[in-house]
């Protein structure tokens, strides 16, 4: 797990060291009455709670809050926008649950009747009114806002650089055939985990060895069509940028989620066009700076269904960590 996900949010305790860390997601759906949240049952705690659970060694967030939703209440769905962490004390110390939207398109829900033994759809004043961690009503209250703004439908662009190739000192044939090392190969492996999270039917890449042998593990995993897009190349964006930034444009024209593989020296321009969509307080959380993302790490941006190019959340991780 990337360690820049380990250090919470802690407005509440400063300085204070984090003992357990969750994830979770709030289940939404839009009905006649308009937004509707699922609110859970745990007989163990005889509490009402978001399907959530502690994180698994080697497991990042994202992947965590998936699996328990999986787990507790049988939908596999892909994460959306993400909602502010919690912190709260349990007999270890501070426990920081880390939580996303969940939209239900009509998915039967399945409770696994050990952990969850009932599932309740309601508006979101009255899963206020039942939740029994009053910290629970803070995700809550930003996926309201959310909606009212527009920005809780959204679907992901994930960018990704590519996994550790092998060094180009110790490599004599094309520079598009450089494989991917040791490392990098245990990175793939994880990168495809971690982008389940979000299920990208759709992955763009550069057709160079190490970018394609990157998602080539989430592809057989998933079935994601692929495309190859030689303006990813670092050699095609060092003659023409402009056609790097114009693959950015047409990904967000097709409004459809998507991941997007490239390389090192790309990543400026893929950023900056990518921060063209967003307000100054998400593109300031863009890396901006050399470079820019490790190998096999991930931005993921949020963009709202209903405004085509508006991107209204920025995430980034790290999935593997040699």
């Amino acid at each position: 797990m990337s360690s820049d996900i380990l250090v919470a949010d802690q407005t509440d305790h400063p300085g204070e060291p984090v003992a357990v860390v969750a994830a979770g997601a709030i289940p939404w759906r839009i009905n006649s009455d308009g937004l509707e949240v699922l609110v859970i049952h745990r007989p163990r705690y005889d509490d009402w709670s978001w399907p959530k659970g502690k994180i698994d060694p080697g497991e990042t967030l994202p992947e965590c809050a998936a699996r328990e939703v999986r787990e507790e209440i049988g939908l596999s769905a892909p994460l959306g926008i993400p909602l502010p962490p919690i912190h709260y004390h349990v007999p270890s110390g501070l426990k920081v649950v880390h939580y996303w939207a969940v939209r239900v398109n009509g998915d039967r829900l399945v409770p696994d009747g050990k952990e969850v033994d009932r599932v309740v759809w309601c508006a979101p004043e009255t899963a206020a009114g039942l939740l029994s961690n009053p910290s629970d009503i803070a995700p809550l209250e930003h996926l309201q806002a959310a909606h009212k703004n527009d920005q809780l439908d959204t679907w992901p662009l994930i960018v990704v650089r590519h996994a550790k190739a092998k060094p180009r000192s110790s490599w004599t044939k094309a520079e598009g055939e450089r494989p991917l090392a040791a490392t990098g190969i245990r990175q793939a492996q994880a990168v495809g985990r971690l982008l389940q999270a979000w299920q990208p039917p759709r992955v763009v890449t550069s057709p160079w060895r190490r970018c394609v042998s990157t998602v080539a593990p989430y592809l057989k995993a998933s079935g994601a069509k692929v495309k190859l897009v030689d303006a990813l190349t670092e050699h095609r964006h060092a003659r023409t940028p402009k056609k790097t930034a114009a693959v950015i444009e047409s990904l967000l024209d097709k409004h459809n989620s998507v991941a997007l593989c490239t390389h090192r020296p790309a990543l400026p321009t893929v950023l900056a066009q990518l921060g063209k969509h967003m307000p100054g307080r998400l593109r300031a959380l863009l890396p901006d700076a050399d470079p820019y993302l490790s190998p096999g790490e991930l931005v993921v941006c949020h963009v709202a269904v209903n405004h085509k190019h508006r991107i209204v959340a920025v995430e980034q991780f790290k999935p593997f960590d040699d």
